[in-house]
């Protein structure tokens, strides 16, 4: 039997597990963490059900190359599926939201985001001892199960308030099976369609394996389950931050799973020559997705395009923490496939794609010192079909078209920050922000209504997350 087959757990493998968590560093409420741990049924019951619909008269941009934009078009869907697209859609008896004033387009896919330290919201201070790392590292060690339900919905709920359909929770804090469970709880309640990528937690030693048997039983338990087809898995790599056995051993067990697999690298310009050595050892490849690339030599940049490894890139992150630039138009300009990330929100602050498109935009027209480099149309491509193309779900969602599942968003041109209707490519990476966002549907699902979340209680949401904050800061003596 494989290393990463054995199977060792009982009844969700994590009673057991979380009960040691709560001897060791308590819990607020251990109901709640027992209703976590041994809970298998689908919440999704709570969420508006998949009808028909459909929306009228919107500035409807498809995202394909071949439908192009509509103007005062019509999108129909029915059980979460896109059944047509067109003008004066000869549709009855079914309900019809009013797209006047609206542009349509595909939900908004962010591709690498530690959202269990969504917890620690600008929390990277402002001297050393108190930066990203360390901040993530010593409140990350004192996490239970609980706290990392709260962060990962808490980014979520976020997300779907600001147009982001599609999630890539990067989840590097798993510190046992519960720990995953409570993240994958938190993705599939509020209805969010996700890549979880399993990955290693805070501190682990230089030497020491990821859990290989419970990323099977993972895999096994929610990823065969249709009650969650939102969801897809992957792995979180440490990459050079572990040994090289050790990075090759779990390498190795992903693929023969079939996840995929996404890895910092070349991340600033005290971590260089990372994507030479995965290129060198034959580790690059359609099924790996690098982040940041920011001292990436344009030798290592066709490297990245010959092998078909996408990057992901998180402007706000890179220049808050003092990475350096993305690079953008050299990447584009290679053909290597580029998505965006939120990354963190200890550092960017929000969760906002918008801010994030305009940032990649202004950057890269700065350093070429050219105002036409990078178009917004090619930026929110970058954000929708192209990021849907990095998680391996473009024939599902990504652009709207008949046959592909309802990932929409509808994102008001009334407010005083839009005002005037001229561009729609520009007013979305120029002008738009979250609150612009009007309507939100995932898979057929309206999850946000005219502005406001529909499910769950947002006020609630806070109030749990600021509580669990509260505890990860006493048990990390951490103010």
């Amino acid at each position: 039997m494989n290393l990463f087959q054995k199977q060792s757990r009982v009844n969700r493998r994590s009673f057991l597990e979380g009960m040691a968590v709560l001897g060791t560093v308590g819990v607020g409420n251990p109901a709640n963490l027992l209703t976590l741990l041994t809970t298998n049924a689908p919440l999704q019951e709570k969420l508006p059900g998949r009808g028909e619909f459909i929306v009228r008269g919107a500035y409807v941009m498809t995202m394909d190359p071949t439908l192009g934009d509509l103007a005062g078009g019509d999108v129909h869907v029915r059980n979460g599926e896109i059944i047509n697209l067109g003008k004066g859609l000869m549709v009855r008896d079914v309900e019809e939201i009013d797209g006047q004033d609206m542009i349509a387009l595909p939900g908004l896919i962010e591709t690498h985001w530690h959202m269990w330290n969504t917890l620690l919201r600008s929390m990277s201070g402002d001297e050393k001892k108190h930066g990203y790392f360390p901040t993530s590292e010593n409140l990350g060690k004192v996490f239970t199960p609980e706290d990392m339900y709260q962060g990962v919905r808490l980014a979520a709920i976020e997300a779907l308030f600001s147009g982001i359909t599609t999630v890539h929770d990067w989840n590097h804090n798993i510190r046992g099976p519960a720990y995953a469970d409570a993240a994958l709880r938190a993705l599939t309640d509020p209805g969010i369609r996700a890549r979880f990528s399993y990955g290693y937690y805070q501190g682990q030693p230089y030497d020491e394996m990821v859990r290989l048997d419970d990323l099977a039983c993972i895999q096994r338990e929610w990823f065969t389950n249709p009650s969650y087809s939102l969801l897809t898995l992957g792995f979180a790599s440490r990459g050079t931050e572990c040994s090289p056995k050790v990075n090759r051993c779990e390498w190795e067990a992903a693929r023969q799973m079939g996840l995929p697999i996404s890895v910092h690298a070349n991340s600033s310009s005290q971590w260089t020559g990372e994507i030479e050595y995965l290129y060198k050892e034959r580790m690059l490849g359609k099924d790996i997705q690098v982040i940041h690339a920011i001292s990436s030599t344009p030798a290592e940049i066709e490297m990245l395009a010959e092998t078909g490894t996408s990057v992901s890139l998180s402007p706000y992150t890179e220049m808050r923490a003092g990475f350096g630039f993305p690079k953008t138009g050299k990447l584009l300009d290679a053909g290597v496939l580029v998505s965006l990330s939120v990354d963190t929100t200890a550092l960017s602050g929000n969760a906002d794609m918008f801010a994030v498109m305009k940032a990649i935009q202004n950057v890269e027209n700065a350093i070429a010192e050219n105002e036409f480099k990078l178009p917004p149309r090619r930026v929110l491509e970058l954000a929708t079909i192209d990021g849907a193309y990095a998680l391996g779900i473009a024939d599902r969602v990504g652009s709207l078209k008949p046959g592909k599942r309802a990932d929409i968003i509808l994102v008001s041109t009334k407010h005083i920050n839009i005002g005037v209707f001229t561009d729609p490519a520009h007013l979305l990476v120029e002008a738009a922000q979250p609150v612009n966002v009007d309507t939100v549907i995932v898979d057929g699902r309206i999850l946000k209504r005219r502005g406001q979340i529909t499910v769950p209680d947002v006020n609630q949401v806070i109030h749990e997350s600021n509580k669990s904050l509260t505890t990860v800061r006493q048990r990390a003596n951490w103010w």
